[in-house]
């Protein structure tokens, strides 16, 4: 009879993850035994601090793994290489600043989120939850969740549980999308759009990876390696098509989560439909680790193809780099809401990652590591913007964010510092000079030089040109262009002396009688939303300025003094345990 023999566990190895699954269920706990009235702080405490602690631990584990080359866990099933702890740190560091955005309110309380998510839009149940005061707490454990499974998405060398932490990661985010205060239909519609495409997406990879076992017998990216280095060991020798046709299928799944073309449809109508904060936090969080779980998949299986068949899936990241980048700039540059323009900007980008994909080397995953750092900060601190810039009625009630462009006119006149801000992010996505976007695109560019894509590297920069159009676009109408007739009036103000008191039930809950308006924003849309709202500055309690704050500090110091980022991303840029 054989004895079960239990599995030596280096804990230690797997504190970044466990420190924020634990406070996601401790959080659970929370909703059910901490009273109304410090439910709240408390889910925030836990939330910060258990982010914070997962950054450390990502700091603490450094050495060693530099060092050693790799830290792993019962046969790698989670498994740590410089890589991995660096897209780990990055999404540490976003999901702190993210979850600063998530946590703001007004200064008449209310937060971007229903007070119940689960009540259906116009009812009688809906309006008592309103006037009962009711928060959504429950917003921060799945938040924790969300990120437990993106800190585990790139740290595994097993791919069912890639599988799993893909559900993990995604999940929460179906129910978060679906959780708007304001355009209720138009939230949940988007959260059923991103619920139903991601499922497809979840069942391709997961098509993709019983092939791959089929092939290798195992469901280890290192077991399938060495079967593709050592053919002659299996029986499948004649059947490398199985993984490539594995690899492709599973790089699908992982291109819908970075919002890749031609998987990148959800995109613009879930980063408009769900809340503000939590379309930044899904931008800037989700794409570090979808990137950071790619690299480590397509480029440790591609070092065992022979060259047919790395030319071929070569072949196949052009053609998707290219095309995210064509749809991404063309699509951005004809859109008239804000959300959506930095939808399609978010695609644009995802492009420009895809082009350090190509050679599949470790400069171009340093490249990647440095982009979505970069890309990161820019994108919280422009969603964070949106979240502070309102419609408000005849009778003084703000209302939902004014996301049409024409309501941005004159936002400089209003909040020079606000406009100033969101400039400053916009010329860092554009790839100005002395910002983060600048290093960043530089980077993926020369890793595919470097590679011998110059071609691609080209249409890069030209793709760049084009973007540069919408962002300088929505710049000069912060800037130069007076503002509409209706919001001329319009002053910064203070949410706690507006019109509507803190205890009106319609103040910044009320829903602009557009949830069923089409979701492109058409001009006579636009129009009909001026005539009924005039446009305010908000002033936050104090989380989204903090986000702001940082995040315009970390644009500027790596776009001045970058070469401390860029010594660290090149040391994390080790994606493999050992190379082949």
């Amino acid at each position: 009879m054989i004895e079960f023999e239990a599995p030596v566990i280096d804990w230690a190895v797997l504190t970044p993850v466990l420190v924020v699954l634990a406070a996601g269920v401790v959080g659970v706990l929370i909703e059910a035994f901490v009273p109304d009235r410090g439910r709240r702080t408390t889910q925030i405490v836990l939330t910060l601090a258990a982010l914070t602690g997962s950054l450390v631990s990502v700091v603490l584990l450094w050495d060693r793994v530099t060092t050693e080359g790799y830290a792993f866990v019962v046969d790698g099933t989670f498994l740590l290489t410089p890589f991995t702890l660096g897209i780990q740190a990055v999404v540490a560091v976003l999901a702190v600043l993210g979850v600063l955005v998530i946590a703001d309110r007004t200064r008449t309380g209310q937060d971007a989120f229903a007070p119940t998510a689960a009540a259906v839009p116009g009812t009688t149940y809906e309006d008592a939850a309103r006037e009962a005061g009711l928060q959504q707490t429950e917003i921060y454990p799945l938040v924790l969740f969300a990120t437990g499974g993106m800190l585990l998405f790139p740290a595994t060398d097993n791919l069912i549980v890639l599988f799993i932490a893909l559900e993990v990661l995604s999940l929460p985010l179906y129910v978060l999308c679906a959780t708007a205060r304001r355009r209720r239909l138009l939230s949940q519609e988007a959260a059923f759009k991103y619920f139903l495409l991601g499922s497809f997406a979840s069942a391709i990879m997961l098509f993709g990876i019983a092939l791959v076992y089929g092939f290798a017998g195992t469901v280890s990216l290192e077991g399938a390696l060495f079967v593709l280095v050592h053919p002659e060991s299996q029986v499948l020798e004649m059947m490398p098509s199985l993984v490539i046709a594995g690899v492709l299928l599973i790089t699908v799944g992982l291109l819908f989560k970075i919002g890749a073309a031609p998987f990148h449809t959800w995109t613009p109508d879930v980063y408009q439909g769900a809340p503000t904060p939590i379309t930044g936090y899904m931008a800037a969080c989700v794409k570090a680790a979808a990137v950071g779980a790619l690299v480590r998949v397509v480029f440790t299986l591609a070092a065992g193809l022979d060259e047919p068949l790395r030319r071929d899936l070569e072949v196949g990241l052009w053609a998707v780099a290219i095309l995210t980048m064509l749809i991404g700039t063309v699509a951005g540059a004809v859109q008239t809401d804000v959300k959506r323009m930095l939808a399609y900007s978010s695609i644009a980008h995802a492009g420009f990652l895809a082009v350090a994909f190509v050679g599949f080397s470790e400069t171009g995953a340093g490249a990647v590591l440095f982009y979505v750092l970069a890309y990161g900060l820019a994108t919280l601190g422009a969603f964070a913007v949106a979240t502070l810039v309102r419609e408000q009625d005849a009778d003084g009630v703000v209302l939902g964010e004014a996301t049409h462009l024409s309501q941005w006119a004159g936002l400089a006149r209003r909040s020079p510092w606000l406009a100033a801000a969101f400039s400053l992010f916009l010329l860092s996505m554009a790839g100005i000079p002395l910002t983060a976007g600048f290093i960043a695109k530089f980077g993926v560019f020369s890793a595919a030089v470097a590679a011998g894509a110059w071609p691609l590297a080209v249409l890069g920069v030209l793709a760049s040109a084009v973007a540069v159009f919408f962002y300088v676009r929505l710049i000069v109408l912060m800037v130069l262009t007076p503002p509409t007739e209706e919001s001329e009036h319009a002053e910064h103000v203070e949410d706690g002396a507006e019109p509507a008191a803190a205890g009106t039930s319609r103040a910044d809950d009320a829903a602009p009688a557009d949830d069923a308006a089409p979701a492109t924003g058409t001009l006579t849309a636009a129009r009909a939303t001026l005539a009924r709202a005039s446009v305010v500055v908000v002033a936050s309690r104090g989380p989204a300025t903090v986000a702001i704050v940082l995040c315009a500090v970390g644009v500027v110091l790596l776009g001045v003094v970058p070469q401390v980022a860029l010594d660290w991303a090149a040391q994390a840029a080790t994606f493999r345990p050992l190379q082949p």
